[in-house]
């Protein structure tokens, strides 16, 4: 174990764009470096001023945001062929950025210096020498990022060596080896950042794209060689393949090895901190990303459930409070009664082992799942099973029936009306509404069916609706899963429906959405209002 400071640099807001799909404003990118500096990382990279006037816009801005712990940082290049440093305009809109950090790269295989830039390799390191004092002169902490350093060594290592030695030489305070390409591999790492390590006197970096989906591992590797500077991204953005992804390399440096990183009260935030950057740069968080991922301490098998209860390092490697996750138990036809009971307790339900429900519940689950229904990402509708199966749960409204009625205009639009005539509190109610679709419109049949009985109905709304085939050999006549996602403004809950009638399944979803949200309400529902009539009937469109 070590505990030795890493230092941490974030280049998301220009490398990261560099993804495909990732597309961040001026305004996103000054949000994203605000939470990246309340996280402790030690330097951002803004963008490359002299490439366009939005990152120019950027590092203006930037200097009202008072960050207290990053170091905002510019990104260049090495001057151009054929000028000298102080006529090179990249280098200038350099300095006209304000930055008091830049980050410069140069090519450092002899192949990209010959067919790349097409100049000779005495004229590259002239290039890297002339640029790196120039910064120096004015005042900067540069750092060198040694291009392709790795190809370039295993191809000709002395060139390599003598590119990043000019930037030393010219007063570099960090040289950072880039895996451009992503291809190397931990073994090859270590042993070329350990030569590095043993060839300069200054501060040696990482920097690692994931081609190769290795590049968590190469970074560690590089740090354990001697590397003290690692450059990356937030969840792992950048081009084609991505960079390294900070928030993995951070945690696994260290709570399992030991380095300095950031704050402790910090890294608790490393959840948050994904999410956010993933809200931002509008990207769907993967369920499954390492650490800060929705699913990265789920547990659906029942005997992984019963041992995690017991003793949580038995199936977690760490604590998921430590980096802001939490324990979640999944329910499933591989659930056992661990699962349950587990999940009984997050709701306050008395439920135990000894509960003949218990047992009842688990079978109903399981023949539930066979016949296509999937609770892991409907726990509203799973929550309403087991107070189902435990009498607790409250009937708010039956369905006496609907019908829906799609009409083609000789315009070629659609009109879609639903009727709607529920039992609510044994009293009729027959309602009629207009939506852009059979669900839509039944969903706003069935709210204005219930709101002269339930007005809190109205704070609710539905926020995403999907469908899966479960057979798609049965063509049309296939069963189909739909998940409905439904919000308050505040929470969110999601609830499901199997039917080989894709209108019947959302009815299914659609209904426990409502009840679930009724039963959360249910101390502060307000008294049923008693209609004038039995039956009341109008159309509303929404």
């Amino acid at each position: 174990m070590s505990s030795q400071n890493v230092f941490l640099y974030d280049t998301t807001l220009r490398d990261g764009t560099q993804g495909e799909g990732v597309s961040l404003s001026v305004d996103d990118k000054l949000k994203i470096a605000k939470k990246l500096d309340e996280l402790g990382l030690h330097y951002i990279e803004g963008g490359w001023p002299g490439s366009n006037p939005k990152d120019m816009n950027f590092f203006k801005k930037v200097k009202d945001l008072e960050l207290k712990n990053a170091k905002v940082t510019a990104f260049g290049s090495t001057r151009r062929m054929g000028v000298t440093a102080d006529q090179d305009q990249n280098l200038q809109r350099i300095l006209e950025s304000g930055v008091r950090s830049v980050a410069i790269f140069g090519k450092t295989w002899d192949f990209q210096v010959t067919h790349a830039l097409q100049t000779t390799l005495e004229e590259n390191l002239d290039m890297i020498y002339d640029s790196v004092k120039f910064l120096k002169e004015n005042g900067l902490e540069v750092i060198f990022d040694a291009e392709h350093f790795f190809d370039g060594y295993k191809r000709n290592a002395d060139y390599a060596i003598q590119a990043i030695k000019k930037a030393e030489a010219a007063g570099a305070d960090c040289v950072a080896l880039c895996d451009t390409n992503g291809g190397s591999l931990p073994h090859e790492v270590m042993e070329i950042v350990q030569h590095v390590v043993q060839e300069l006197s200054i501060q040696v970096g990482i920097h690692c794209h994931n081609d190769g989906e290795v590049a968590v591992a190469n970074t560690i590797a590089a740090v354990q060689a001697g590397a003290t500077h690692v450059q990356g991204t937030i969840n792992g953005y950048g081009e084609r393949c991505g960079n390294v992804n900070l928030i993995s390399v951070i945690p696994n440096l260290q709570l399992k090895m030991g380095y300095s990183c950031i704050e402790p009260h910090q890294l608790v935030n490393l959840t948050s901190v994904s999410k956010y950057v993933h809200e931002i740069a509008n990207q769907i968080p993967p369920s499954n990303q390492p650490f800060v991922g929705k699913s990265a301490f789920a547990h659906k098998g029942g005997m992984h459930v019963s041992a995690v209860l017991k003793h949580p390092e038995t199936y977690e490697h760490i604590e998921p409070e430590a980096i802001g996750n939490k324990r979640r138990v999944l329910v499933s036809e591989l659930s056992g009664q661990s699962n349950v009971l587990f999940k009984a307790k997050e709701w306050n339900l008395d439920l135990d082992k000894n509960n003949p429900a218990t047992k009842q519940i688990i079978e109903q689950i399981k023949e539930l799942e066979l016949n296509g229904y999937q609770y892991e990402a409907a726990e509203a509708s799973f929550e309403l099973v087991v107070k189902k199966g435990l009498g607790e749960h409250l009937e708010f409204f039956k369905l006496d029936h609907f019908k829906i009625f799609i009409e083609n205009n000789a315009d070629q639009s659609f009109t879609t009306e639903a009727v709607v005539k529920l039992v609510v509190n044994d009293q009729e109610v027959l309602t009629a509404a207009e939506g852009n679709g059979p669900v839509n419109a039944l969903d706003h049949a069935l709210r204005k069916a219930l709101e002269q009985f339930y007005p809190c109905i109205n704070k609710m709304y539905l926020s995403d609706y999907k469908v899966r085939v479960l057979d798609e050999t049965d063509a049309t006549a296939s069963r189909v899963r739909v998940l409905i996602e439904s919000s308050d403004g505040t929470e969110k809950w999601s609830t499901i429906g199997v039917s080989g009638n894709i209108i019947k399944a959302s009815w299914y979803a659609l209904v426990d959405s409502v009840h679930y949200f009724l039963l959360k309400q249910e101390d502060q529902l307000e008294v049923v209002h008693q209609p004038k009539t039995e039956s009341t009937i109008g159309v509303s469109n929404h």
